[in-house]
């Protein structure tokens, strides 16, 4: 398990084209998406079925284009109720979109566009290598508007591949052993500290958090 990538001359994915994700309102998420985050409204399909599988789901997709060209897509239908809770509440905050922002000032310049708009903003927290603020969008997805503060950040891929290793490693010996699987994650989270702040990472015993 070494994280390198395939051997597949001249195919690698250029940029994201779209994400998608599924909303209630879809009036609401273009107010959303168009008048507070000011991206372009440029798309909709309208269908009965779902064109990939088949499945007689019948939809409206929007489309909202950023800066860079690369969109975030929303499906609304009629034969979907309330997503059901999940089984764990970090699943609301692991899963999340993160939009790039030009510079720390332009993150607080959305920080106060968004409260004034009446958002509710967690942050900015300065993570050391980027610089964040939090929120969500009227279907309770969590957005993150960051902008990199240290370029060398995403270049780190022979500590990436080594603490895939180690954490892999650490599930498999307390797996085997009958032991805690979270408490030896714990443990290696706790030796690898010192590494992660080497690398101009911020963890979370150094921010000012709740």
């Amino acid at each position: 398990m070494t994280g390198d990538r395939a051997d597949t001359p001249g195919l690698q994915p250029r940029m994201l084209h779209h994400a998608g994700h599924v909303t209630q309102d879809a009036a609401a998420t273009v107010d959303f998406y168009a008048r507070i985050l000011g991206m372009d409204f440029v798309a909709t399909v309208m269908d009965d079925r779902v064109p990939s599988t088949g499945e007689p789901f019948p939809y409206l997709h929007l489309f909202f284009r950023m800066a860079d060209g690369s969109t975030l897509a929303f499906f609304e239908s009629p034969c979907m109720g309330p997503p059901s809770a999940p089984s764990h509440p970090a699943y609301d905050v692991f899963n999340h979109t993160a939009l790039a922002a030009a510079s720390t000032a332009e993150v607080d310049a959305w920080a106060q566009r968004l409260r004034e708009s009446g958002v509710e903003v967690l942050g900015p927290v300065d993570h050391g290598v980027i610089y964040s603020i939090y929120f969500h969008d009227p279907n309770g997805l969590r957005l993150e508007i960051t902008t990199t503060t240290d370029p060398s950040f995403d270049d780190h891929a022979d500590e990436a591949r080594a603490d895939l290793e180690a954490w892999e490693a650490a599930k498999k010996r307390a797996a085997a052993a009958g032991g805690d699987v979270a408490g030896a994650l714990l443990e290696l989270i706790g030796e690898r500290k010192e590494q992660m702040r080497a690398r101009g990472i911020r963890t979370a015993d150094e921010l000012d958090t709740p």
